[in-house]
């Protein structure tokens, strides 16, 4: 009986196949329709960019809050006297200095929930 080598090849494929599959991994071939989302293009950018903004944009809202709640004159005392300290304390000092964000943030609150 004559066997077709392409045959025993196909076997051989689908056998690698079915076990790649029975150990949870999956396939799918380039230009079908299934069931994995195509990768968008900067989508590992944007993935690294997001967390980022929202980290600020919490951070921002924060230090307008703080502001608005003890006042513009101690909050600038609090941040010089953070200034002149030792160790990690004038970084703190910077980010923690009044930039005009934050007095937006704060004029708002002061607008929304005047005193």
């Amino acid at each position: 009986m004559w066997v077709d080598p392409n045959l025993n090849e196909f076997y051989s494929r689908v056998s690698r196949i079915e076990k790649t599959h029975a150990k949870g991994y999956g396939f799918e071939a380039a230009g079908t329709l299934g069931r994995k989302v195509p990768s968008r293009t900067g989508s590992r950018l944007f993935k690294l960019v997001k967390p980022l903004a929202f980290a600020l944009l919490v951070g921002v809202a924060l230090k307008g809050t703080i502001h608005y709640y003890i006042g513009a004159q101690t909050y600038e005392s609090r941040v010089s006297a953070l200034a002149v300290g030792e160790g990690i304390d004038p970084v703190g000092a910077w980010l923690m200095h009044a930039d005009p964000v934050t007095l937006y943030v704060s004029s708002q609150l002061q607008a929304l929930l005047p005193r």
